[in-house]
């Protein structure tokens, strides 16, 4: 089997002259991956795990970063809401191929402010919130015809009135206490960088072999 070919770009990463800040470098990624017109720069690959170790993976959105973290919402009966709430730990992946880099983070879970995600909520379409409150996330469902009935039996609910954030949907926030850097480089030897803070809140950085 043939080996697929890359051509990687001359930008590098240097452990001496990084930010020593990860999310002020991580924000700057992000903010670059959305000027280069890159489609939902903002997704993430979300790994959560049962309280006995089992993982699962799927794609969410990125809502918001500060210095406290990386927001994300989800229904809180969803799959990966019971197992966050059963193993608090967490990891994320970004990945924008057309920059040739790569944001891993991992840290702990905690649910955030219930004002904090009413505040979100009514900055969301209006379909998004009936659909957030007629979604049984990762339930089994009979059919698609079951979903659509109850979103309009919501939608005519609410008519002329704000729709209210259900109880069972809200925010997460992922504390990071990891967080790696990767750019691609030629002969494969990438650029690694990663940051470790430590328990008095300052962060390590260190390189790490591709």
């Amino acid at each position: 089997m043939n080996e697929i070919k890359h051509t990687y770009s001359a930008e590098s990463l240097d452990e001496n002259t990084v930010d020593r800040n990860p999310l002020i470098l991580f924000r700057r990624w992000l903010d670059e991956a959305k000027a280069a017109g890159i489609h939902l720069s903002e997704a993430m690959t979300l790994a959560t795990s049962t309280s006995d170790g089992k993982p699962s993976a799927r794609l969410v959105l990125l809502k918001q970063v500060d210095e406290h973290g990386l927001v994300f919402f989800t229904n809180y009966n969803s799959q990966k809401a019971r197992e966050l709430d059963a193993n608090p730990q967490a990891a994320l992946v970004f990945y924008w191929p057309q920059l040739e880099r790569q944001v891993r983070v991992e840290g702990n879970v905690e649910r955030i402010a219930a004002a904090d995600s009413d505040t979100y909520f009514k900055t969301r379409p209006r379909e998004s919130q009936i659909g957030a409150a007629a979604s049984p996330q990762s339930d089994v469902v009979a059919s698609r015809e079951v979903l659509e009935q109850r979103f309009r039996e919501l939608e005519k609910s609410y008519e002329g009135r704000e729709v209210d954030r259900p109880p069972h949907w809200g925010g997460y926030r992922l504390k990071p206490d990891r967080i790696e850097f990767w750019k691609g480089r030629p002969g494969r030897l990438h650029d690694r960088i990663l940051y470790a803070r430590q328990t008095d809140g300052n962060w390590i950085v260190s390189r790490l072999a591709p």
